[in-house]
């Protein structure tokens, strides 16, 4: 077999707005592709699935448009045979059982299962309700048992998939260094500090949990609070910037800030998150403060690289404490952009996943 590694990319979708693929697969690929790997995508959203899934209701819409990606589906599925490796993210398919991915093994294929989220489990946080009951979440564990190598994004996903498969290696999120850049080191220091969370329209309930704490600290503080991921949000005795995000503008978005905050409920679903806001945070030289749940544990190291909380309480006296001192702030976002460049740069991870390809096919 020549050095070229052939891999088919099995995936949701491509269309920029899945950061499990922008943040991983996707990110991994030019580092993959300098080692001599190269991949084909084949995504399961067309573009107007994708648009109508974000929206709520419409169910026979969506219902029939993803018949039609699962029919599409089967047909790109026959391209197997031209490939090295079969890599799977997450799912091979929206709707039902793990069809796709038994054929991958009846082809004689070896398939890696990539996995960044709780899959096995409903998210609650999903505007299509009824069609979540079509999803089969207990297909991960088959999918995992299947595959010959899982990568997982944190420890609990790991221990998960460790149960049925002894090929399994953490592969945290990363982040590309070279785009994400330190510039909240330079930054002139603020008269009023911006405290910034990022996320997505579905994710605003993990903002939500922090309501209380930030009104608290709006008694006591002054600061600018800026949302990005909802074009509107309201809290009253809190001065707010909402805005949607754009990802031709995210970096610059979220360069606004002078303390990034993951707020997370600690609950099942949140501990299978692998702190992706809080890594882009930290790349970034911002001063970074997170629940004390799931990957954020691993990632930081508290009052070094930035601040883990677990109760209102602690929320405020630690974000008190970044508002106050300039220089903490500079200093915890410093060691922050060290953490990414060692720890959970695209360049450092992408080694590791390549190593992980050519095993499955010696």
């Amino acid at each position: 077999m020549s050095n070229k590694i052939k891999v088919l990319a099995v995936v949701p979708n491509i269309y920029d707005t899945s950061p499990g693929l922008r943040f991983r697969i996707e990110q991994w690929e030019p580092h993959l592709r300098k080692m001599g790997v190269e991949i084909t995508y084949i995504p399961f959203e067309d573009k107007k699935l994708q648009q109508v899934l974000n929206q709520p209701g419409q169910y026979p819409k969506k219902f029939v448009l993803a018949i039609k990606a699962f029919t599409r589906r089967m047909r790109e599925m026959r391209k197997m045979s031209e490939f090295d490796v079969v890599y799977v993210f997450r799912e091979a398919s929206l709707l039902g059982p793990a069809l796709f991915e038994r054929s991958i093994v009846r082809a004689g294929k070896p398939m890696i299962f990539d996995f960044d989220d709780a899959v096995f489990l409903r998210s609650e946080a999903s505007v299509n309700g009824y069609l979540n009951y079509l999803k089969f979440p207990g297909k991960i564990k088959t999918v995992c048992r299947l595959a010959a190598h899982v990568m997982a994004g944190n420890s609990f996903l790991a221990e998960y998939a460790g149960r049925v498969n002894k090929n399994v290696t953490i592969i945290p999120t990363t982040i590309d260094t070279d785009k994400y850049l330190p510039y909240c080191l330079d930054k002139p220091v603020a008269e009023v500090p911006t405290i910034l969370w990022s996320g997505s329209r579905p994710t605003v309930q993990n903002l939500n949990t922090l309501r209380g704490a930030l009104q608290k600290l709006a008694q006591e503080e002054k600061f600018k609070f800026r949302v990005i991921g909802t074009g509107n949000y309201e809290l009253p005795g809190v001065e707010v910037e909402a805005t949607a995000w754009r990802s031709e503008t995210e970096v610059e978005d979220l360069r606004s800030g002078d303390i990034g905050i993951m707020p997370l409920p600690d609950d099942a679903w949140s501990r299978g998150k692998c702190g992706l806001k809080a890594l882009q945070y930290m790349a970034l030289g911002m001063p970074t403060v997170c629940s004390a749940v799931g990957a954020n544990k691993d990632i930081i190291r508290d009052g070094e690289n930035g601040f883990l909380a677990a109760s209102e309480d602690e929320w405020v006296r630690k974000l008190k404490i970044l508002l106050h001192d300039a220089k903490m702030r500079r200093r915890m976002g410093k060691a922050g952009r060290e953490t990414v460049e060692e720890k959970y740069s695209a360049q450092v991870q992408s080694r590791r996943v390549y190593e992980i390809f050519a095993s499955v096919i010696n």
